[in-house]
């Protein structure tokens, strides 16, 4: 084969990319392509995703290629390059979001009528979403312990080397880095090059200590991989073949697989009930903003929400608590809290992100779908101290420990901090 172009999406990386191995392996000239489509506006991940893109510029021509970035619409810009320089086939990772597969579909339509070759590869996930299926039947796992074993017996492809060499056609313009509107994260830096560091580090003096650490709201005792892992810098096969010793972590990347196998069956999961439980949602937008806010007068509900707001990250035991609170205590709709977090965090994908909030508001894959969080006790638990929420809601640093776990004994007053959104009773 002449000329096969490599379509990148929420694989921003060189190293174990099977659709890019495969194209540098079967064709003579290889070129990666970045479409940004207009239509879905980064946001707050603009700068994140700019600074991936620059690293992926820089690896590919390390190696004697090139990133070849566009602007419009994916399909249509795929389609119109490979005219240009006579492309035989297009590869690209699948991926399981309603939007992933629309494109995915019109892409090998378009490449069929365009008498091309389409192809789709792993990479997304460690176990492909469609790979196991449960021996009582149906398309997917509704449950996660089940999902957990199978998937751990699961046979792992061959993790794959970043290619020696990509060689792209002569002439061929890279086009422009994009901008963003957004200053860049302090605490994220964008790129495969930081993330493997980070992999390294992270498996290197960290993993070891994740299962007793990671619900330390104010230790840094969590990986802090997952903008990395949803923009694709890192592979999560590679992260799992590398994580010895690190059963608890690994746990966590089967979730991530889990979630992804649950969104290609239910790929409106960011949109509708997985299972409707006639829940009675309450519509109060004051309550809504105050919570996106953090401003609930509930300190560890609060201190989880400005961490989002000042890093677009927010540590996953306070995910779970937040979450319990707007839809147990202010019953609000999960949708409105997840919208927002999809909105504002880096690592925001639609099955992880939605698929978490729904198991939180009892419409997911919860087999306990009246469980509630008690935040009060998860605060006393894993911010003894108060040091997460004086570190997020400096109004009270001055407070004394016990009136930041029990928000009632808050003295009336505290400069700019408001009295509790709900009875605490």
């Amino acid at each position: 084969m002449d000329t096969v172009i490599v379509l990148f999406n929420r694989d921003l990386r060189t190293h174990d990319h099977p659709a890019l191995a495969a194209a540098c392996e079967n064709a003579r000239q290889v070129v990666p392509l970045f479409v940004l489509d207009p239509a879905l506006p980064a946001g707050h991940r603009s700068a994140f995703l700019s600074e991936c893109l620059a690293d992926l510029r820089r690896s590919l021509r390390e190696r004697g290629g090139e990133l070849v970035i566009r602007r419009g619409d994916p399909v249509a810009e795929t389609v119109r390059l490979a005219r240009r320089i006579s492309a035989q086939a297009v590869y690209a990772s699948s991926d399981v979001s309603t939007l992933a597969r629309r494109r995915q579909r019109r892409l090998a339509e378009a490449c069929e009528q365009s008498r091309m070759e389409f192809r789709g590869f792993p990479g997304v996930t460690i176990v492909a979403p469609d790979a196991l299926r449960p021996s009582g039947g149906g398309d997917h796992y509704r449950v996660f312990t089940p999902y957990w074993r199978a998937w751990s017996a699961h046979p792992r492809r061959e993790t794959l080397k970043a290619p020696d060499m990509v060689h792209v056609p002569d002439g061929l313009e890279g086009g422009l880095l994009p901008d963003s509107d957004h200053e860049p994260s302090v605490l994220f830096r964008g790129g495969e090059t930081v993330a493997r560091e980070r992999m390294r580090q992270w498996l290197k003096h960290c993993v070891e200590d994740y299962a007793d650490g990671h619900d330390d709201l104010a230790g840094n005792r969590t990986s802090r991989l997952s903008p990395y892992l949803h923009f694709g810098c890192l592979s999560p096969l590679e992260l799992e073949s590398t994580a010895v010793n690190g059963d608890a972590f690994v746990r966590q990347l089967c979730w991530r697989d889990f979630f992804h196998q649950v969104t290609a069956a239910f790929p409106r999961i960011n949109r509708d009930d997985y299972r409707s439980r006639g829940q009675e949602w309450r519509t109060d937008s004051g309550a809504a903003q105050a919570w996106k806010e953090g401003m609930t007068g509930v300190p560890i509900v609060d201190a989880g929400m400005r961490q989002l707001l000042t890093e677009n990250w927010m540590h996953n035991r306070a995910r779970m608590i937040v979450a319990s609170f707007l839809v147990r205590r202010l019953r609000l709709d999960w949708r409105v809290g997840a919208d927002h977090f999809f909105e504002m965090l880096l690592d925001g994908d639609i099955a992880n992100n939605y698929g978490n909030w729904q198991w939180m508001a009892g419409t997911g894959n919860n087999t306990r779908p009246n469980q509630t969080v008690n935040h009060i006790r998860q605060a006393k638990r894993f911010d003894p101290d108060g040091e997460y929420v004086r570190r997020y809601v400096p109004e009270l640093c001055s407070v004394p420990k016990r009136a930041i776990h029990e928000p009632w004994l808050l003295p009336a007053g505290v400069p700019g901090y408001p009295q509790p959104l709900v009875s605490m009773d």
